[in-house]
């Protein structure tokens, strides 16, 4: 629940910013002057934090007109800052550097029980004086890494979900409101649940700065103290220890100031670990005790993603129903709003090439399933950290490339071009490759034909190097049915790694209008023709379309809205002006309003 009369800005959180009060339906700044420690500790009560930790002017800007007009008098126990008496002469301005910035601590509202230490056990909070259990709404990992943290305890190792005998009061708190950076408190909302959450945190260890809860540079807890770690304290054996106490996958990258330079204290002692140990400080440890780092030698650590999933009941590997296990249960995936970019993801950690096609299977009936979105996947996160338990009927279909892929382009269709052969992607030089060879990964990537063959376009060549010259008809549907011939290659000069861009597919098209050039705009994505929603297109960002179309400029745009819900594509309209390959930008979705669009039809010029 929201108080109506404080609020803090530009702050970290809900509970740190500069103090503003609302009186009159209009909000003023609070000058320093007018305000202590016992009028803070009521402004974090109310507001659902714990006490005060930081009052201090100007720590979150300067004032901005109005300001507050009296001195605040509060004996520190009113519920609201309102309540309190002010006094002193009327106030109009104040000083630069005076305005009243506020943190408050978080508090210990929140733990968890049962477990083995204070770091693992059922999610509790206290809130309004109560403490309930929590029922995490679509929780993932990388949300319930505040609660670690809150508790100063690393990172999330792992979640879990029970159900419990009956249901019970709890406090509910959605995944959204957490990822809008709002406290535990200000998200809770009384509800009856059977179910009951687990959270393990890490505890003693934990990287920072990285791009995932699996990268960063390294950080120990002894005595309540984070330590930095110096590499020459710390080898891959160290690191392995580490990755599976974190719950990732085997160290892929291990390297000083990776993640940025030491950050006072050290960490006095040499790990001495087997590899064996579940936990770094059951490590032994042995040497001098160090005080300093040298710059540049802070443990900088990247641990592979330990996603296990895979492509069932396809032709091969690279093929099939999506199954992700997570949390020990392997369950389908629904992929959300079907972003090509999300199932791209997908086919490089299997090593299985590009996406080709996403297909949404509906079956009869709901199963429990693991719901992956794609803007928590294109922030860099991993497939686990973004799964949230669901129940659907959808289920997600792919199929990728399997033996070629096209690597640094501005789309699914263009790049350099690279081919697997032995569970070994190498490199195609420009003289072993034609415009038919082009002709068959164009179609085996689902684009359309060839538009540009160019040596180094994205790219230099990177060993290894095809060994073989292409010899395609044109007409195959993969490149390695292709016959080959030739001398054996090992190297490639210069400029001569092949670069390609194929056509975007026909996917395209205008219906119902008096012309090729206008009616209602229609894509065809993932094997489906649909329209296009209508919502918010203006003319320059429409001109795209006619672009595509092969039209002139763009005449008219239109939204019109039908009688019936349409099954449509969601075009987004950022997506499309940065990219020429609008099957990346489209999301399956339901409206009334569809987008026609009228373009002026080119003019041919020439001789009769």
């Amino acid at each position: 629940m929201s108080p109506d009369s404080v609020r803090l800005l530009n702050g970290s959180s809900l509970c740190s910013g500069r103090l503003e009060v609302k009186s009159n339906q209009s909000w003023s700044s609070v000058c320093e002057a007018d305000f202590d420690q016992q009028d803070a500790e009521v402004v974090c009560r109310e507001l659902g934090c714990g006490p005060p930790s930081v009052l201090q002017g100007a720590l979150y800007g300067e004032v901005e007109a109005p300001v507050w007009s009296k001195e605040l008098q509060c004996g520190g126990h009113e519920s609201a800052l309102l309540d309190c008496r002010s006094s002193g002469s009327p106030r109009n301005s104040c000083s630069a550097g005076k305005a009243v910035g506020l943190t408050c601590s978080d508090g210990e509202d929140v733990r968890l029980v049962g477990g083995a230490t204070h770091c693992t056990g059922t999610l509790e909070l206290k809130y309004l004086g109560e403490w309930r259990t929590v029922e995490a709404i679509e929780w993932t990992r990388k949300t319930a890494t505040v609660v670690c943290e809150q508790l100063d305890c690393g990172y999330v190792v792992s979640l879990g979900k029970r159900t419990g005998a009956s249901s019970r009061s709890v406090w509910s708190i959605s995944d959204t409101c957490i990822q809008l950076g709002s406290t535990l408190q200000y998200c809770a909302s009384a509800s009856f649940s059977t179910s009951i959450f687990d959270v393990t945190c890490s505890d003693s260890v934990r990287l920072l700065n990285g791009s995932s809860l699996c990268s960063g540079r390294l950080e120990v807890k002894s005595d309540q103290s984070w330590s930095s770690v110096c590499e020459a304290d710390f080898d891959q054996q160290d690191a392995e220890v580490v990755c599976r106490e974190l719950g990732c996958g085997p160290p892929s990258v291990l390297q000083g100031a990776l993640y940025g330079e030491v950050e006072a204290p050290v960490w006095s002692k040499e790990f001495q670990c087997g590899g064996h140990e579940s936990a770094l400080l059951d490590c032994r440890s042995s040497g001098s005790p160090r005080n300093s780092c040298s710059p540049g030698k802070a443990v900088g650590l990247t641990c592979s993603d330990n996603d296990v999933f895979r492509l069932v009941g396809g032709s091969n590997q690279c093929a099939g129903t999506l199954e992700l296990k997570h949390l020990g249960e392997w369950r389908p995936v629904e992929i959300y709003d079907r972003m090509p970019q999300t199932a791209a993801v997908v086919c490089a950690h299997l090593d299985c090439g590009s996406i080709i096609s996403i297909e949404q299977n509906h079956k009869s009936s709901h199963r429990l399933t693991w719901g992956i979105s794609a803007d928590c996947v294109q922030d860099g996160s991993s497939l686990r950290q973004c799964a949230k338990s669901d129940d659907s009927s959808v289920i997600a279909k792919l199929q990728c490339s399997d033996s070629v892929r096209l690597l640094n382009g501005s789309s699914l269709c263009s790049g350099r071009l690279e081919v697997k052969s032995n569970q070994s992607w190498s490199s195609v030089c420009e003289a072993d490759f034609d415009q038919q060879d082009a002709e068959v990964v164009c179609r085996e990537l689902g684009c359309g034909p060839p538009s540009v063959l160019q040596g180094a376009l994205y790219g230099e060549v990177e060993a290894p190097v095809w060994s073989k010259e292409f010899q395609c008809g044109g007409h195959e549907s993969a490149l390695l049915d292709c016959r080959s011939s030739g001398s054996a290659r090992n190297s490639c000069s210069p400029g001569k790694a092949v670069g390609l861009t194929c056509s975007e597919p026909d996917d395209i098209r205008l219906e119902g209008g008096a012309s090729r050039c206008d009616g209602r705009l229609e894509i065809k994505h993932l094997g489906e023709w649909r329209p296009v929603d209508g919502s918010d297109w203006i003319l320059n960002e429409a001109a795209v379309f006619c672009k595509h179309l092969n039209c002139s400029s763009v005449v008219s745009v239109e939204v019109r809205d039908n009688s019936f819900y349409n099954q449509t594509w969601f075009l987004n309209q950022g997506c499309v002006r940065s990219r020429s390959d609008l099957r990346a930008c489209a999301a399956s979705g339901f409206t009334y309003s569809i987008l026609h669009l009228t373009c002026s039809a080119k003019q041919h010029t020439g001789g009769p």
